[in-house]
């Protein structure tokens, strides 16, 4: 009997998601792609919001003093700067293409406040859950500055930004997270109509996987299948990641190994259940969540 070899399972596109215009904090207007009525959760990621306005009053309010507990926050800059404060006594700013990566755990309080810098604020804020067990761990930052991202060119002059996980050439992200072990690069890719510009990757198989496009048009998978600037993309399982691009494009490509976990929401608060939700809400109302 005669063995075929099949060719590496290629990600296809599985649905696009538009987001929907929505406002948080004191009055930030964005965009909700995950979290959504169109989108609920794509696990382990419970929230995906998209920012970027050149007019003070949609984002100057900013994200006054609010809890979190049971997940990950994860903001990535594009323009502006967010300066960020916290019950514990810590505080920075963070500037235009750095990330900060911020472990809730068992309780914080924080503040986000825009600054701005010649009226523009831009990024993205990832919401990305914890496993059970580790619910209630001591919450922690990773924070790191444009600099600090590992970046990587390719031979048609694709580059991108290695905020977590590892590319085919070995460029290993600024992040770590050993429970959902995600991916999180930022890919720019030049191509005209005379000169197609292919960028392909691999996503290890069994992944939750999603692009989101920040500017341009690109084609996903082996079928061609496009989305625009402003839309997300969840992709199929597989493992070879392929888009094709003839503008400049710049997307956001995402994936993290699934928990399979009940997850219960209340608010500023994920946990597995809704028992859980109400001790959560009890802490913060006696001043225990700190």
């Amino acid at each position: 009997m005669t063995h075929v070899k099949l060719e590496t399972d290629v990600r296809e596109i599985k649905h696009i998601v538009n987001g929907v215009k929505a406002a948080d904090g004191d009055g930030v207007q964005l965009t909700r792609v995950i979290g959504s009525p169109y989108l609920n959760q794509l696990d382990p990621f419970l929230l995906f919001d998209a920012f970027g306005s050149d007019k003070p009053q949609d984002y100057i309010g900013g994200f006054p003093p609010h809890p979190h507990r049971g997940f990950e926050t994860v903001t990535y800059m594009l323009a502006g700067k967010m300066r960020h404060e916290d019950s514990e006594g810590n505080a920075g700013v963070i500037e235009a293409g750095g990330v900060q990566w911020m472990t809730a755990g068992k309780g914080i309080i924080h503040s986000e406040m825009p600054e701005q810098e010649r009226g523009l604020l831009a990024g993205f804020q990832l919401w990305v859950n914890l496993p059970a067990a580790h619910k209630m761990t001591s919450p922690k930052y990773q924070e790191k500055t444009a600099a600090e991202i590992p970046a990587e060119t390719r031979d048609d002059g694709t580059s991108l930004k290695v905020i977590a996980g590892q590319t085919k050439n070995g460029t290993q992200g600024i992040i770590h997270n050993d429970f959902v072990s995600p991916i999180y690069w930022d890919v720019n890719q030049t191509g005209s109509d005379s000169a197609e510009s292919t960028f392909t990757d691999q996503i290890p198989k069994g992944y939750n996987a999603f692009i989101y496009v920040i500017e341009g048009s690109i084609a996903i998978g082996s079928g061609g299948k496009s989305i625009n600037k402003g839309q997300l993309a969840v992709l199929e399982d597989g493992e070879e990641l392929i888009v094709t691009s003839k503008t400049s494009s710049r997307y956001l490509v995402v994936a993290g190994r699934p928990l399979n976990e009940p997850v219960a929401r209340g608010g500023p608060f994920v946990m597995n259940t809704r028992e859980e939700i109400n001790q959560a809400f009890a802490d913060y109302q006696a001043g225990r969540l700190i």
